[in-house]
Parts: C-alpha cells; structure tokens; sequence
C-alpha cells in the first residue's frame, strides 16, 4: 500500500508544526522519519493515521484521497513509544482488543479472534505469555505486544511513533534486528518516527529528515549518509569534523592551521564538513595539510578505537572525533595530551552564505610522508 502525502500544513495556534510537506512512499518499504525534537514527525504521522488533520492538503492510500477519512476507516496499525497496553488485561486480551470492539457486523468470530491472536503471538515470539498481565512483561515484551495488537486488524500500513525510545540500548538493537526481519518477512508498508540517527540509518529503506515543520532530504540511508545535500543534514545526521577559514589563493587558512584544497575556490570563506573515516592521523602533517590536534580522551568502542581532539593554534566550536582500528592504536600507542595532525581524504566544502555542499578529494598518498602515518 502506497502512501502520496500532498502538500500537507498543520497549525496550532500561531504556531506552524508542518510546512508544505510533500513525500512518496512506495509499496511495501520501511521510512524513517528523522529529526530532532519540534520538528513536525510525530504530526505528520498522526496525520497519516487519521489522528489529526490537516489545514492544506491530501494523504492519498495506493491513489486513493483518505484525507477525510476517519482513523477506523483507514485501516492502519500504529503503535506508540510508551506501549499503551491495558494493565488489566492479559496479553492475549489486550492483543484481541481491536478486534473484541468491532461492531457485531464486523466482529470475526469468537474462534477466529483465538486463532489470529494465537498466530500473532508466535509471530512476535511470545506465545507462552499470552495469559500474563503487562506488569509481568520487559519493556521489549511490550513493545512486542503493542506491535502484535497494531497487527491484530491487518492494517494496510504500519505506523510506529518512536516505538524503541523507552528501552535500553541492548534491547532497542534487538528489537531493531527483529522489526527488520519481520518487514522483510511480510512486506507491509511501514513508517516509523525517530531522533535516534543509528535506528534510522539501520531500519529504514529511505530516511526522510525534517527540520522546523519542513523535509530537508528524502534518500537512502547509504546515500543521505555520503551525501548530505544541506548543512543541517550533515550537522544532525552522525559525528563530523569542520574546519572553517578564510581562502587565500587554493589554501584554506585559519590561525596555525591551512588545508591546500584540491582545486581553487571562487568564495572568500569555506567550511570543510569530514566524517571520522573521511580523515587519518598522522605524527607530522601532510604537505597539503597542516591541522594540529591534541587528544583529550581515548575510548575503545567495540571495533575502533575513538580519539576526541581538540585543535592547537585554531578553533572549532565542537571538538573533533576521529576512529583508528586497534592495530593503528597497539603500533601507535598515544596517551592524552600527545600531538597529532589530521589529514583529510574527502571533504565536504560549504561556502560561506550557501547551505549546499561539495564533495573535494586529494589523491590517496598525495605529497605524504609515508613515516608519519599511524
């Protein structure tokens, strides 16, 4: 089931919670709806649902305008953050519950309820708890059942308001893992609102990131990772890296640190925005490259080990954050308060009074000194 959203503007008050929004979302895929808090998500996704309405606009169901419809006769499924799941209901009960309320016309029968509680019980791995009462569940149980009972109606479309944001990291992953294979599994079209940038990247087929009532992006999460296409993309969207200057000729300046850009800037001031594995480390600085740091903390995190920095002879309002494997760190050994250079490979140039990025490259071991490398 395809979901056309056209044009869509809510207000509260004098306030304006969504701007014009237009999206696509295609049969059968997992969105994320990306941003920080007051940005407009959860409206929209109540819009979506039927939950609220619209001032402008149309939400259009596999081409049909559903904008009027009410939320019982759009057929979706919607799950909220906080479970709200009956206490004094078994879990069973509270699976069964959009079905037990049915008017008598529309009810399945008594058997049949059983029987489609049951499957969805074992679908989400939790039929041994099916005469528990919530109090008696984990938090991911939960959240389980909530998601069995959205099931419970066979929503045309799944629609979840940051359904993993109460638990604890371990079970968020699991759960992310879980919801993933089950998508795959049945293929129903589903949008699910966050602020975690990790559970978008991971979860989503296509990640669309809000700002102030407004989309800034739609894409993949490969390539709105590779590709902010605004500032605010690459500022909310994972760690970065930026050093800003004043051009002079091709080298971009500021205080004790220069970077010589790989082709000639017409602006008078840049800013280069660099992921954690857009740069290397050195002992001495490149030849195109002069970024002094010193390390101010070291933190081995899983599969990397995390250096945070902070810049010596310039400034950056946030310090910088660059990973190396435990092989660079074992060969290397470095301590807190040990120098270093940052060397850029890629970077992502904004020019000064634009919003819109270029991606520059240096060719890989141009003018390096092959000894200073960690």
């Amino acid at each position: 089931m395809s979901i056309s959203i056209e044009g869509i503007t809510k207000h509260f008050g004098s306030f304006q919670a969504l701007r014009d929004i237009s999206l696509e979302i295609p049969d059968g895929q997992l969105v994320g709806l990306l941003g920080p808090s007051g940005s407009g998500k959860t409206t929209l996704l109540r819009i979506i649902a039927g939950l609220e309405t619209a001032d402008e606009g149309r939400i259009l169901f596999h081409g049909e305008d559903v904008t009027r419809l009410h939320v019982r006769e759009r057929r979706v499924g919607f799950v909220f953050q906080h479970y709200a799941l009956f206490r004094h209901m078994t879990v069973a009960q509270n699976v069964a519950f959009g079905l037990d309320v049915l008017p008598a016309r529309e009810r399945p029968p008594a058997a049949e309820i059983r029987q489609r509680v049951q499957m969805l019980l074992e679908m989400v791995q939790l039929d041994h708890l099916a005469q528990r009462y919530p109090a008696q569940l984990s938090g991911g149980q939960k959240q389980r059942i909530a998601l069995a009972r959205a099931l419970s109606m066979k929503p045309q479309i799944l629609l979840l308001d940051e359904p993993f944001g109460a638990l604890d990291a371990k079970v968020r992953k699991d759960l992310r893992r879980w919801l993933r294979a089950l998508h795959e599994e049945f293929h129903f079209t589903s949008v699910f609102v966050t602020h975690d940038q990790e559970e978008a990247l991971e979860l989503s087929d296509q990640v669309a990131v809000m700002s102030a009532g407004s989309i800034e992006q739609v894409d993949s999460p490969q390539k709105l990772y590779a590709q902010p296409s605004s500032r605010f993309v690459f500022d909310f969207l994972g760690q970065v890296n930026v050093f800003a200057g004043q051009v002079e000729e091709q080298l971009l300046r500021q205080g004790e640190a220069w970077v010589h850009l790989p082709e000639p800037s017409p602006a008078p001031a840049l800013q280069l925005y660099m992921r954690s594995h857009e740069v290397r480390l050195q002992t001495a600085p490149a030849a195109y490259a002069h970024l002094p740091l010193r390390i101010e903390s070291i933190s081995l995190v899983g599969a990397e080990v995390r250096l945070e920095l902070s810049p010596v002879g310039w400034d950056s309002e946030e310090p910088w954050e660059i990973g190396i494997t435990h092989a660079q760190f074992n060969s290397w050994q470095p301590s807190r308060g040990d120098h270093c250079y940052a060397v850029p490979q890629v970077a992502h140039a904004i020019a000064q009074g634009t919003d819109t990025p270029e991606t520059l490259h240096w060719q890989a071991g141009e003018m390096d000194d092959p000894a200073a490398m960690i």
